[in-house]
This record gives structure tokens, C-alpha cells and sequence, in this order.
């Protein structure tokens, strides 16, 4: 199998590329770098065409995890032009380039994320469910409709991500720090559900969505038993040993975050399920939080 993967230098990029790489698969990684690229890199600027087009040619997918990220710095007004236009460009890029190849992709998978939902509290949320009207349901809904230049050509798979568990990269690390100083606890009420799921489970389910001809459209990429924040607190407090002793009042990560960004990510969550994942067939290795914590931390 040939595979593009538009960034494939970021945390869920470069797993996917490592572990097709180690089997054997051509994997070609679109990156932005400056400096040296290496063998299988090439170079891409999705604001305009370029060379790199014709590396979607006679592949078997394409692959796209391209964008800002969401939580690298606070929402000002530009930042959040930026995480929207850099999805926007790069998925639109992307699907008018695979719609142009004389030779195209069979499938083209593109991430989005849970936040499509919004955050409508403890409703349980499948992909049939509404968006929202919050910043990264717009954000959600206008990146997952620039695939549509794709339709007809490729077999489309949007991945909407909930939180991906890993020490190597993603959310845990940060998550983590507090309770190895001992000062961790639940943030805000803990009542606010976590939609997790362990980096080996997304990968798999991406390798599958790309083997199983009966996947197409949105795709929660989610455990099949989200947590409260407060539980998944104990259960990270308990594979690592830690107390959960010290609760972080909302309006402290208001104060740091933002109202904003601090309600959406944090203080308030959304309870996504696996219905399409699980009704066709995926099993996934680890679907509590403690078996995929204490498999991390062990």
C-alpha cells in the first residue's frame, strides 16, 4: 500500500508513518519544514500548487492531519483565524489535488475532531449527532466540507478525534505534570465528560477505516466509555501512584486560558461514542481508561 500523509511530522503523523514505514509500506510525508527533507519527504505549500501534487498520483490513500494546533496557545483573534484557515487550506488543497490526478487516491481520510458536536453536556453524541455552534463545531463543520472535492473520486473518511492518550505527545503529558508534583486533582466541577482514547486504539482504527471498503463519512475515533473529568482524574492519579488531592477552580484556567478555550476544552467536554466504529466491527485493546493508563504508565 502507497500512503500520503499530509503532516506526518506531528504526534499522530509520525506514528502512523513510523509503524507503515517498519512494515514495509512507501509512506511519503507532505511537510512545511525549512532545512533538509528527508528521503521519503516532500515539500508542500497548500496555499498554492506545486511538485507536490503529483506525489498523490497512483497512491492508495492520502492522509491528511494538517492544521494549527488547537491548544498550543490562547485564542486571540488571529490565532483563531489561524487554526481555522490553516485546516481550510490545507483540506481544500488536498481534495482539488486528488480530484485533479489522472491516477487518484482510493481514499482519502481527513481528521477532524469531537469538537464538531459542541459542548452540550452529558448527551451522549454519535456521528449522527447535530453540531454545534461554538467555535470548533464551526471549525469542525467548514474543515469537513472542504473534503467535498473528493466526492466521487476517493472514499472519504473524516476522523473526528477525541483526546488521544500517549506520554509521547498529545494532551497526557500536560495532563500528567501536576500529579508528579503531587499537586493533581479534577479541574472545575469533574462532572464535564473526557472522550479519550489510547493512541495504539486511534491508529488502529485509522488502519482499519483505510482497510474496511464499508467505512466512509464521520468517524468518532473515541473509546466506547468516556469518562467524567473526575474519574479519569483518579484513574491517572492511580497509574501514577499520585494523590488527586488538588481541584483547579474554573476561574483559575479561565484566567490562564480564556473563557473561551478554557469552556471548550476543558471545563465543559463532550461524551462521544464509537457507534459506526463498534456497529461495524472495530474491537478496540484498550476501551476503559484504566486499562489504557496503566498500560502507559506501567
Amino acid at each position: 500500500m502507497r500512503i500520503v500523509i499530509a503532516g506526518g511530522s506531528g504526534f499522530l503523523g509520525r506514528t502512523l508513518a513510523h509503524a507503515w514505514r517498519n512494515e514495509g509500506r512507501q509512506v511519503k510525508v507532505l511537510t512545511r519544514r525549512p532545512g533538509p527533507l528527508a528521503a521519503d519527504d516532500v515539500r508542500w505549500n497548500p496555499g498554492s500548487g506545486g511538485a507536490w501534487t503529483g506525489a498523490l498520483e497512483r497512491t492508495d490513500a492520502v492522509i491528511n492531519l494538517a492544521g494549527e494546533g488547537i491548544a498550543d496557545r490562547s485564542w486571540t483573534a488571529a490565532r483563531k483565524a489561524a487554526i481555522l484557515s490553516s485546516r481550510i487550506t490545507a483540506t481544500r488543497a488536498l481534495a482539488e489535488a486528488i480530484r485533479a490526478c489522472a491516477h487518484p487516491p482510493r481514499i482519502f481520510v481527513s481528521a477532524s475532531g469531537i469538537g464538531f458536536y459542541g459542548t452540550p453536556g452529558d448527551q451522549p453524541l454519535t456521528e449522527e449527532s447535530p453540531a454545534g455552534s461554538d467555535f470548533l463545531g464551526t471549525v469542525c463543520q467548514l474543515w469537513e466540507r472542504e473534503t467535498s472535492a473528493a466526492v466521487g473520486v476517493a472514499r472519504i473518511v473524516l476522523l473526528r478525534t477525541g483526546v488521544v492518550l500517549s506520554r509521547d505527545g498529545g494532551a497526557l503529558p500536560r495532563m500528567a505534570l501536576p500529579f508528579q508534583f503531587f499537586v493533581g486533582g479534577r479541574l472545575g466541577s469533574g462532572r464535564q465528560y473526557v472522550s479519550w482514547v489510547h493512541l495504539k486504539d486511534w491508529a488502529e482504527m485509522v488502519r482499519w477505516a483505510l482497510n474496511s471498503n464499508h467505512v466512509s463519512g464521520p468517524l468518532n475515533v473515541t473509546s466506547p466509555n468516556p469518562v467524567t473529568n473526575a474519574e479519569f482524574t483518579a484513574a491517572l492519579a492511580a497509574a501514577m501512584h499520585r494523590p488527586a488531592l488538588f481541584p483547579v477552580p474554573p476561574f483559575v484556567l479561565r484566567g490562564m486560558l480564556g473563557r473561551e478555550m478554557a469552556d471548550a476544552l476543558l471545563l465543559e467536554g463532550q461524551r462521544a461514542l464509537p457507534r459506526k466504529a463498534e456497529t461495524l466491527g472495530f474491537r478496540f485493546r484498550y476501551p476503559t481508561v484504566d486499562a489504557a493508563l496503566n498500560a502507559i504508565f506501567a
